[in-house]
């Protein structure tokens, strides 16, 4: 069973404000009628996912800073981005069991009025869905069950790797958005690759390669009789729905394969109207999946 009005203060991260809006309104959308409040977090940074490579430290004060600000509004995070769950996860218990980087990271935050407790816990909306407030209430908000339509899941990487800071999903066999997907009446079909990287953290370097990546993980779910994949996280969502059409001009072929996020499956079992969900943002045209979902009987 989930717990009755679950609380978070909410961490949009980067790219979902200006690049993916439409995971933000169907996420609020969601978690509103599910009973969920939202808090504002103010004031939030990056969470340093970004600048990992370049400096480890600056992520975890980046991260840090962030914690540090959801502790003084004494709630737990929620994100929607798998890549600022798994930055600001790790750097919760990374700080939280070495007290040496611990003090030196304080020591910075302090000139901000800040200073990182430990007290919280960050959680990926999937997380949160899943433990907190549980199937079993997402089941008894659906109103129009999808039965009878087949998608195909991408969970991505950052939601389970790596598995000794996330310590959520098993890296090899994720279930989670499956058992999210099933909740909603649709089929989660499985296919060939699941567990595959969208490619976006390459893009920079070799848009060939990681549009390769996209093209596989298409040709895959189509080869499954897939009419839709779903997504959760901003940065694959980005791969497999604004840059399909770029997909297919490279390589000459069509995959027409909508990508939706979870958020927006799940609110439109929930007998929401496409409209409030941010479809019309979608670049793959959703028609056919809309079409399927509307003619679902109404549940009384």
């Amino acid at each position: 069973m989930g717990v009755a009005g679950a609380k978070y203060t909410i961490y949009l991260g980067c790219a979902i404000p200006y690049r993916v809006s439409s995971y933000e309104l169907s996420a609020r959308k969601v978690l509103n009628r599910l009973g969920v409040e939202l808090i504002e977090m103010p004031e939030f940074n990056c969470c340093g996912l970004p600048l990992e490579s370049l400096s480890h430290k600056l992520t975890l004060l980046l991260s840090a800073r962030n914690l540090a600000i959801a502790e003084q509004v004494g709630l737990n995070i929620l994100t929607l981005c798998p890549g600022c769950a798994g930055t600001l996860k790790k750097t919760n218990k990374v700080l939280k069991e070495d007290k040496v980087l611990r003090e030196e990271i304080n020591r910075h935050l302090s000139k901000a009025g800040l200073e990182f407790k430990g007290s919280i816990e960050v959680k990926h909306i999937s997380q949160a869905l899943i433990e907190d407030i549980g199937l079993d209430r997402i089941k008894k908000a659906i109103l129009r069950p999808l039965k009878g339509l087949r998608v195909a899941e991408h969970s991505g990487c950052h939601l389970s790797r790596p598995r000794k800071h996330i310590g959520f999903e098993d890296p090899e066999n994720p279930k989670v958005l499956k058992m999210l997907i099933e909740a909603t009446g649709a089929k989660c079909v499985e296919y060939l690759g699941e567990t595959e990287c969208c490619g976006s953290t390459i893009a920079a370097i070799d848009d060939k390669i990681s549009l390769s990546l996209v093209r596989e993980k298409l040709l895959h779910v189509r080869e499954a009789n897939a009419e839709a994949l779903i997504t959760i996280c901003p940065a694959c969502h980005i791969m497999y729905d604004a840059n399909q059409m770029r997909a297919e001009r490279m390589f000459g072929e069509k995959y027409g394969i909508p990508v939706l996020h979870y958020t927006q499956l799940l609110g439109l079992a929930m007998g929401m109207q496409p409209n409030e969900l941010g479809f019309d943002e979608l670049r793959v045209n959703p028609s056919k999946i809309l079409e399927r979902a509307l003619e679902a009987k109404q549940r009384t």
